[in-house]
């Protein structure tokens, strides 16, 4: 996964290398202005609705697994068999909220009315606090016999961070006072989920293989494409912006000490990995000068 994020975000830079070295090159050799291209870069923070499928995902994944023993019956045969103890349903955990903070780091180019940015996404971590340090699970041994057993609880967690690639047009001219900006993008998105217990799980069809959490974040990671529509007012180098849109996501299936947990395959009431969220937020933009105003600024 850390090489997928490395790859996408060399591309980019690379990319957004070539534009900037094209546009200080000759102006003659080019379909555009060298002088006029400037760089910007801008903070924001929006609230972020998570659709229902989300919401359910994150409430449902680092929740959900139980614990594997060998119990020793007390028949003649001496048969051992694996009996499984889940904690599902009795970890009484607060769930998470249908709502996050997102926080934006924007770093780009424009050259007149064209932008085109990469947007560095991340979010606070979500915590749902363990309510004890242990609890308790019920192992049957033979047909009267109860074993009781404790496994540990942990703060279960889950946060977010990407990029997305991103491209918009101010509608009303390259300096108008107030602009609309429609822009697009394409990215990547990484979500790490800490789980309630170092559960036990095992492959349906292969009982045998059973893999066991452990106290650490799991992650996995989706693709992207984003949407919004900035109402912008310019103040000369600085621009205030208030935005809001869509962002579409679609997580692979997590994998966990090198076992592929496939959300959709054991929830089929849900939808495979949704991670989609509608947002509305604020952007504080700075402009820095092109060369064309840094000539302008020295004949006065």
């Amino acid at each position: 996964m850390k090489t997928k994020i490395a790859s996408f975000l060399s591309v980019f830079a690379l990319s957004l290398l070539t534009l900037v070295t094209g546009a200080f090159a000759d102006s003659e050799a080019g379909f555009y202005e060298k002088d006029h291209v400037r760089g910007f870069v801008s903070v924001g923070a929006d609230y972020r609705g998570m659709r229902s499928e989300f919401q359910r995902y994150v409430n449902t994944v680092p929740f959900y697994g139980g614990h594997f023993v060998k119990a020793v019956k007390t028949s003649s045969s001496g048969d051992v068999d694996t009996v499984r103890a889940s904690g599902w349903g009795d970890l009484n955990y607060k769930k998470f909220n249908d709502y996050y903070l997102g926080l934006h780091v924007n770093v780009g180019a424009q050259y007149k009315q064209f932008m085109t940015w990469m947007d560095f996404n991340f979010m606070p971590p979500q915590v749902s606090k363990r309510p004890d340090d242990y609890y308790t699970v019920e192992i049957e041994k033979g047909l009267t016999a109860v074993e009781s057993t404790t496994y540990p609880l942990y703060d279960v967690e889950w946060f977010t961070y990407g990029a997305d690639w991103m491209f918009g047009w101010k509608i009303f001219g390259e300096d108008a006072f107030i602009n609309l900006i429609p822009a697009v993008g394409f990215g990547l998105n990484l979500i790490n989920m800490h789980y309630a217990s170092h559960f036990d799980w095992y492959e349906v069809g292969n009982e045998e293989n059973v893999v066991t959490l452990r106290d650490r974040f799991y992650s996995t990671l989706a693709t992207t494409v984003n949407a919004e529509l900035e109402l912008r007012i310019e103040l000369g180098r600085l621009a205030l912006g208030a935005y809001g849109g869509y962002r579409f996501v679609r997580y692979n299936d997590m994998q966990h000490e090198g076992f592929n947990k496939e959300y959709g395959k054991w929830h089929t009431n849900h939808t495979d990995n949704v991670g989609d969220t509608y947002f509305f937020g604020l952007r504080l933009t700075w402009y820095f000068y092109s060369q064309w105003e840094k000539k302008q600024a020295d004949k006065l």
